[in-house]
């Protein structure tokens, strides 16, 4: 079995880009395989960020996302671990200075780094980020 951390851009994709790009379903296909995807806690808050502006988009409606938070919510009790990382304020701050990331994307980047694991992203900052730090990315 094999592990990840999972960026919100990943699985945001899932539901509200279509087409799904070829990465994006890898990822999926390999957590509905037995792989496990890390995530810190702030992926919480990006998922239902995303959902949130895809509503007032008119990207989703509520209905729509009634069946994804479904979706999330059974993939959250099958294949996803919340990471026990702790990232402090200082090491957010550094991680997007030094890498020009957000903050958010630093922490996802700082809890590959830490754990030693590949990161799965559609952001091409954060995979240029991850190549740079020598963290691998999920292939």
């Amino acid at each position: 079995m094999s592990r990840f951390v999972l960026d919100a851009s990943i699985s945001l994709a899932w539901f509200l880009d279509r087409p799904v790009s070829r990465l994006a379903l890898q990822v999926w296909h390999s957590l509905q395989h037995g792989s496990r995807a890390v995530v810190p806690p702030l992926w919480l808050l990006e998922m239902a960020n995303g959902f949130a502006t895809a509503e007032r988009r008119g990207a989703l409606t509520r209905s729509d996302i009634d069946r994804c938070l479904t979706d999330i919510d059974v993939l959250l009790a099958s294949s996803v671990d919340y990471s026990t990382t702790v990232i402090s304020l200082r090491q957010a701050f550094a991680g997007a200075s030094g890498s020009r990331l957000s903050a958010y994307d630093a922490v996802y980047l700082e809890t590959a780094r830490t754990e030693h694991l590949p990161i799965a992203t559609l952001d091409r900052a954060l995979a240029d980020a991850a190549r740079k730090a020598g963290v691998r990315l999920f292939a």
